[in-house]
């Protein structure tokens, strides 16, 4: 396991919710959740978390100064590595935002409804095993789906089988090709995922 320590020091005025950010990929939620919640005195980003040592998502928050870590299929899947991990952060609440890895249910039991995910679709469409990324965004067009969206529900042992906090919708026309209903699909993460995460802490 390889841990980066921000170089910045937080000074707490009063008790924080902090937060994991587990993230795989280019990190843009990722960024966009730190961002969110940098002013804030009540919620903290403690730590990102990566199964990849080259994830861009890595820099984006070494450079936010955020702590990062990167953990290796077998380290996820040690609860002698990742419950000590959490616990040195302190952290209350884990996101999931373009995590791959499936998540062993020593941490899902250790955060119970305190764990969220983000999924590029409407669940429980295009949703499971495999449906991730781009191959979601094929699958909506290829199904020539009138809407898409983005769905945030909890994290349970079923790939993508957690109930369901809240969905966004967009329209489709027949002209969008796989790339534009991904931005499309990413418009509605980037102006709704935080302020959902935000709702959520608010009912700890």
């Amino acid at each position: 396991m390889i841990i980066f320590a921000s170089d910045k020091i937080r000074i707490c005025k009063m008790k924080q919710v902090n937060i994991a950010i587990f993230v795989s990929g280019s990190g843009t939620n990722c960024e966009n959740i730190i961002r969110y919640f940098a002013p804030s005195e009540q919620v903290a980003t403690a730590l990102v978390v990566s199964n990849k040592p080259d994830a861009p998502a890595l820099e984006k928050a070494a450079r936010l100064h955020v702590p990062t870590a990167v953990v290796s299929k077998a380290e996820l899947n040690d609860a002698q590595v990742m419950l000590p991990l959490l616990k040195q952060y302190a952290v209350d609440f884990i996101v999931l935002a373009g995590f791959l890895p499936l998540i062993p249910d020593f941490l899902i039991a250790a955060y119970p409804h305190r764990m969220v995910n983000i999924h590029p679709s409407l669940l429980p469409k295009y949703g499971g095993k495999g449906m991730w990324g781009h191959h979601v965004h094929e699958a909506v067009k290829a199904a020539g789906e009138t809407e898409t969206g983005m769905t945030v529900h909890w994290v349970t042992p079923v790939c993508d089988g957690g109930d369901i906090i809240v969905q966004y919708r967009v329209a489709l026309s027949p002209s969008d090709t796989p790339d534009d209903i991904a931005e499309k699909e990413h418009q509605l993460e980037m102006a709704y995922f935080p302020k959902v995460i935000e709702q959520l802490l608010n009912d700890l």
